[in-house]
């Protein structure tokens, strides 16, 4: 009796237990925009021009982090490795249901901007922006 008693509350537990959580702090890796895929080949100059455009959409190699915290705030910053704090740090409201990640307004908490979750796991987060389906962003779990 003893047995069925603990096997039961063993599946009621894994049931109602909590999904992975994005709490946690997350670091950009990649980053693919519409740039790459709006422009054909053209001469050398053009090719100059792109990859000039590409390194001001990014912070040239900084490290860009999303820490998402359990009251559904979170801060976006830049970590310098010569510096011990972050700096360019932003904060904001957040919404995630495993399908979509919804950034809010915050005095207002209407959705200023959404990602579709193309992939979540422990340690690894892609999101495709949702009116700009050729923005993707690629994240790693920071411990």
């Amino acid at each position: 009796m003893k047995t069925l008693l603990l096997l039961i509350v063993s599946v009621v537990y894994c049931v109602h237990s909590p999904a992975q959580s994005i709490v946690g702090k997350w670091q950009l890796v990649k980053q693919s925009n519409c740039v790459e895929d709006d422009l054909p080949d053209q001469d050398t100059d053009t090719d100059a021009l792109v990859e000039d455009m590409k390194g001001m959409s990014s912070a040239g190699g900084l490290a860009q982090i999303l820490e998402f915290k359990s009251n559904n705030t979170g801060q976006e910053s830049t970590k310098i490795i010569s510096r011990k704090k972050a700096y360019n740090s932003k904060s904001f409201l957040y919404k995630f249901n495993g399908e979509g990640l919804y950034i809010l307004d915050k005095k207002s908490q209407t959705i200023i901007e959404g990602f579709s979750v193309e992939k979540f796991d422990a340690d690894s987060l892609i999101i495709t922006n949702s009116s700009r389906v050729c923005e993707t962003k690629i994240f790693l779990r920071v411990k």
